[in-house]
């Protein structure tokens, strides 16, 4: 395929979305604002952590189909990936779409397409993006074509599932999503589902909407078992293996850019109707005061006046490097709010993003009373307690249920595990 492709924001999904066109030997120029990273990706060096991106970007950069600017240029497909966070009052943020959208309009041409990848509430695409594409002059649908076509990846995986998962595709008619299947047909093995723009925006919401009910879902199901004396772990392992049953498992709450925020966007739309979506993000929202609060209880319950807690994760999942809406942040807070004193560690965030972060896990634990985990990194599962050293008082909160507690509770630990009644008569 002979096509020039523009991308516009090159984050966890710009950037190997970019080298993914540009190792199938499209010409790629890829933008973004910020100019550190713009400088680091020049130089052949990440900004972001994902596996496999280091190779495929210097083999985009090296066979010279992969520039990369902060501005854009001209070309025959411009997609748009940049950010779609939440304000404070649970409204969607789309200056993003709307300046990544204004940023090109010099640049278009008749013939062009422009694909949205952001995740977005419905009606984005027409709503806030044509309008903004009519200042072209050219004629939408007929010299300027327009569809969604939203990501669904997971962080750690992001190659594997480009290429191998279906993928929605919806254009504003016929010609643009005819236009975006033959584009992403390049590299997508998965099936190519076409349906219009404001569907294709309301399937991605709906997805991760699901995943967030169904997380809210399990983390009552926690609260219950350590209410009646039940390992909710175990207990939702057995319910998995009825056919027709997939429970997701609790946590200290819900992070990343997609399933803590998507949600909002439907309750944002339609606040009268979407009350069960708002009773779970209510309840996934109200879990990293429940993990401090648990925190507090056991520090009263060991009569620990002035505790200290080893804070082992910070990104919003396990074997990555993102912090976007990490509960872990929201813990911290609460934690300070009580007064509680910690030192934070997470392998994979390299530089010190909190002002008690350290990079040392030894440093961390030192003179800690309790090992909190909040992110199940395989370094956490890995962890050999006999090496643990210098901790005033040898507790853990496993809130992933990710260590080996045999391994742990042998080694002369405490171990309370979120969601777990079992363990409280060990306190």
């Amino acid at each position: 395929m002979d096509k020039k492709v523009c991308v516009i924001g090159l984050g966890y999904i710009g950037l190997p979305t970019a080298v993914m066109f540009a190792n199938h030997g499209l010409k790629v120029h890829g933008v973004d604002i910020n100019e550190n990273a713009v400088k680091l990706i020049n130089n052949k060096q990440l900004h972001i952590e994902e596996n496999g991106l280091q190779e495929r970007l210097n083999k985009a950069i090296d066979e010279g189909n992969f520039t990369v600017s902060t501005k854009p240029e001209q070309a025959d497909v411009f997609i748009i990936a940049v950010p779609s966070p939440i304000n404070e009052e649970k409204k969607a943020n789309l200056d993003y779409v709307r300046e990544a959208t204004k940023s090109i309009v010099p640049y278009l041409r008749n013939g062009n397409l422009v694909i949205l990848e952001s995740t977005v509430p419905p009606r984005t695409v027409e709503d806030v993006m044509i309008p903004i594409l009519e200042e072209t002059g050219l004629e939408i649908g007929e010299e300027l074509f327009v569809s969604h076509s939203p990501e669904r990846v997971i962080p750690g995986r992001v190659f594997e599932e480009l290429v191998n998962n279906d993928r929605i595709v919806g254009g504003i008619n016929e010609k643009s999503s005819e236009m975006t299947k033959n584009l992403y047909e390049v590299f997508v093995k998965g099936t190519i589902h076409i349906t219009d723009a404001t569907t294709a925006e309301m399937v991605k919401v709906i997805e991760n909407t699901y995943r967030d009910v169904n997380i809210a879902f399990a983390n009552e199901l926690a609260k219950i078992s350590e209410n009646i004396g039940v390992n909710v772990w175990e207990a939702i392992k057995l319910a998995n293996y009825h056919p027709r049953v997939n429970i997701h498992l609790p946590g200290p709450g819900v992070g990343g850019h997609c399933i803590a925020v998507d949600p909002w966007f439907l309750v944002e739309l339609q606040p009268d109707v979407a009350k069960m979506i708002h009773l779970a993000r209510t309840i996934n929202d109200g879990m990293p005061a429940y993990t401090a609060n648990k925190v507090k209880q056991l520090f009263a319950e060991k009569r620990i006046a002035h505790g200290r807690v080893a804070i082992l994760g910070l990104a919003f999942k396990g074997n990555i490097d993102d912090m976007r809406e990490s509960p872990s942040i929201e813990v911290i807070h609460h934690l300070e709010k009580l007064g509680i004193d910690y030192t934070a560690y997470d392998p994979h965030i390299k530089e010190n993003k909190l002002e008690r972060q350290t990079q040392n896990l030894e440093e961390a634990v030192n003179h800690a009373d309790l090992i909190l985990i909040l992110t199940d990194h395989n370094e956490f599962k890995e962890m050999l307690p006999e090496k643990i050293e210098g901790m005033r008082s040898k507790m853990i909160l496993d809130t992933k249920n990710c260590i080996n507690r045999f391994a742990w509770e042998k080694a002369g630990f405490t171990v309370v595990t979120l969601g777990d009644s079992k363990n409280l008569h060990k306190i």
